[in-house]
Order: C-alpha cells, then sequence, then structure tokens
C-alpha cells in the first residue's frame, strides 16, 4: 500500500482525510501547514500528497510549486483538496504542478478514485 501525506491546518478535516486514506489500507503522514508539508515530502518521500489550499506560512500553491520544482519530490503527485471552487483556482493549481484538484465538502468516491487513478497499481 501507498504512503500519502495530508498536509491540511483544520484537524477535522485532516482526520476526516486520514480516515478515508486508512479505510483504503494507506499509510499516512500529516503537516499542519504548507511549509511543514514541504519539509515532511522531502524528509519522507511520500507516494502522494493531498494538499490543502488556505493554510498559513505557505499555502497549497506555493507548496505544491515548491514540491514540483525540486528534483527530489518533482515525481510525487500532489492532490489539491480545497473550498477554493472556481475554475481560475483549478487552473492556478494545476499551473503550480498538481496532478488533480478535489473540492471541499469532499465526497469520499471522488477522491478514492482520484487516488486510484494516481497510484501505481
Amino acid at each position: 500500500m501507498a504512503r500519502i501525506l495530508i498536509v491540511d491546518d483544520s484537524p477535522s478535516q485532516l482526520l476526516g482525510l486520514k480516515r478515508i486514506v486508512e479505510k483504503l489500507g494507506h499509510e499516512t503522514l500529516t503537516a499542519e501547514d504548507g511549509a511543514a508539508g514541504v519539509e515532511v515530502a522531502k524528509r519522507e518521500i511520500p507516494d502522494l500528497i493531498l494538499m490543502d489550499v488556505v493554510m498559513p506560512n505557505l499555502n497549497g500553491f506555493q507548496a505544491t510549486r515548491t514540491i514540483s520544482k525540486d528534483a527530489a519530490t518533482a515525481h510525487i503527485p500532489v492532490v489539491l483538496v480545497t473550498t477554493k471552487d472556481q475554475e481560475t483556482d483549478k487552473v492556478w493549481g494545476m499551473r503550480q504542478g498538481a496532478k488533480a484538484y478535489v473540492t471541499k465538502p469532499i465526497k469520499e468516491d471522488e477522491l478514492i478514485a482520484t487516488l486510484k487513478e494516481l497510484l501505481p497499481a
């Protein structure tokens, strides 16, 4: 099973995402803001990252750009998981290096389908 890093500053969102990911049998790592997410990604090299956008210190767009531009972490797919649901937000997120964009409130089946699509079988 995969190791998935969940980056979100909301404890309830973190718990909800963790529950869905662990129910699928994956191992989870967590970080509470973008800067910590970048640090954990570089240290742990997870198989996939679920990244919130609106966070203190380093927002999810900035953290995704940092991860996707670093040779050590560029191969890790980043899924932006956010309340920002405008088309311009989605386009901007994908331009920062995200591989998928899921809006909150999370639809569990949509998140599971995205994980299955991006993780190696």
